[in-house]
């Protein structure tokens, strides 16, 4: 399926030295950091941890409760006023998924389809982690993304980026079914003469690179949106005139306490980039809570979330 954003040749030769780099990284499972400190990953050890916290739940007679919220998805509904937006795309929306994990549950993509079918919006945006596993095929994955994709109906199409739970391998495959991935690039949306450009950025929670700061400091002028999979980058986008940035990763806690008081959040960007809405000098955010489930398949007090942004 062609896409509405094809990619330049500048492009396509930076994708290959990408996927080179990306490659090496995943093959030997190690975490780069933007500080430059690199380190195994210990998700098989946090692993054993979910599976006792399992046993636990099983016993108390939460754990049926937890697969419940876990498909409970709620819509949200936003409206940003956003100094420097162009005129003519005033009341233009987002609508923004994030961490679906789609094969953490079965039949996810038949649940967000009914939620999106009766929404009304101009562009997709996909901030990442497609599959359920860090490692590991993605073949399973494919006949759902596939239907989601096809029930998206975005004037403007979908846009993606990477997470630290999929492959470079996917985006080749993924973009095949219409998705546009955005491996450090930038697009331009034009309406009626006037533009906004998107940039998206690879994950940096597990594979940081220097060409994703480079991403955000390219010299482009207007309305700037930037999406990354962590907010992590927040500090460099508002450096570079960016007005908005969308992400997810958190799942806003997925196991919460009462007040929706995060357990474990995995990110250290402090606690108003957990979830939800908040803002660094003239950049506005939002931490989508993500409608999947990834380690294992519950959510309390933290309900999966898609959210369908009007910009103003």
């Amino acid at each position: 399926m062609s896409s509405l954003f094809p990619l330049t040749q500048k492009e396509r030769e930076n994708r290959i030295v990408w996927a080179s780099v990306r490659a090496t990284l995943e093959a030997f499972r190690f975490k780069y950091k933007r500080n430059g400190k690199k380190s195994k990953s210990k998700w098989s050890f946090f692993e054993r941890l979910l599976g006792i916290f399992v046993i636990v739940l099983k016993i108390i007679g939460l754990y049926k409760l937890g697969i419940e919220n876990a498909k409970r998805i709620e819509v949200k509904t936003l409206s940003l006023v956003i100094s420097g937006l162009p005129d003519h795309f005033n009341g233009y929306k987002i609508l923004h998924l994030s961490d679906l994990h789609i094969d953490a549950i079965m039949g996810l993509e038949d649940i967000i389809i009914e939620k999106i079918k009766s929404l009304d919006y101009d562009l997709c945006v996909i901030t990442g982690d497609f599959r359920k596993q860090t490692t590991g095929g993605f073949k399973q994955i494919l006949p759902a993304i596939e239907k989601l994709q096809k029930a998206i109906k975005a004037t403007y199409g979908t846009l993606a980026i990477l997470g630290n739970h999929d492959t470079f391998r996917m985006v080749d495959r993924l973009e095949e079914f219409g998705i546009r991935f955005l491996v450090n690039e930038t697009v331009a949306i034009e309406k009626e003469g006037q533009t906004i450009h998107i940039t998206g950025t690879d994950d940096t929670f597990y594979y940081y690179s220097d060409e994703a700061i480079n991403a955000l400091e390219n010299q482009t002028d207007g309305f700037k949106l930037a999406l990354s999979h962590t907010s992590e980058l927040s500090d460099v986008a508002t450096k570079n005139g960016y007005q908005l940035y969308l992400c997810g990763h958190t799942h806003g806690g997925q196991i919460c306490l009462p007040h929706g008081i995060p357990v474990i959040a995995h990110q250290k960007g402090g606690k108003k980039f957990i979830k939800g809405l908040w803002q660094v000098n003239g950049l506005k955010g939002y931490t989508n809570p993500g409608v999947g489930v990834s380690g294992i398949p519950l959510r309390y007090n933290c309900p999966p979330q898609i959210v369908l942004i009007s910009l103003l």
